[in-house]
């Protein structure tokens, strides 16, 4: 009975101890030497490389989908850079909803002028937080007291309605 090279076992019990899967064939270890090793253990491959706590918080950021958000709230602590020191005293943003941010100004006066510069703005805070998602700017006057809520409002024009 002609005999395997490794270990004594005979050809026919070799044969069939690899045909079971009992026995790596020297098939399967020529695969396994040709199979190439992963490349994030090689060193001096991309990836390898030491990241700062900056880029390790960004790459959270980005993977928790907090981008949008946080770009929001950088747009409100840094409106004064945005729109200047003079204009941050007389308006402040108070919201940003699909893609409109609302700025309410000291005066109709200020809310005008602002109207005017709205271009400028808008094409700041798009280059400044592009997260944010700003399309357009709102401008608004002072909140000023309505006549129309209270227990005595009646709905329809009031008392004006008599005149005409």
């Amino acid at each position: 009975m002609p005999m395997s090279d490794s270990a004594g076992i005979p050809e026919t019990v070799a044969t069939y101890m690899r045909l079971r899967g009992l026995e790596p064939s020297a098939a399967k270890k020529r695969r396994k030497k040709r199979r190439n090793d992963d490349d994030e253990n090689q060193p001096f491959t991309a990836g390898r490389d030491p990241k700062g706590m900056g880029d390790l918080l960004a790459d959270l950021t980005r993977q928790s989908g907090w981008d949008v958000q946080l770009a929001k709230e950088d747009l409100v602590l840094q409106w004064a850079q945005v729109a200047g020191e003079e204009t941050a005293r007389h308006a402040d943003p108070v919201a940003l909803s699909d893609g409109v941010l609302t700025v309410q100004c000291d005066s109709t006066a200020w809310a005008k002028n602002l109207h005017l510069m709205r271009a400028t703005i808008v094409t700041e805070l798009i280059r400044r937080f592009p997260e944010a998602g700003v399309e357009s700017v709102r401008f608004v006057g002072p909140d000023v007291p309505s006549w129309k809520w209270g227990p005595r409002a009646v709905p329809g024009r009031g008392p004006r309605d008599t005149y005409g």
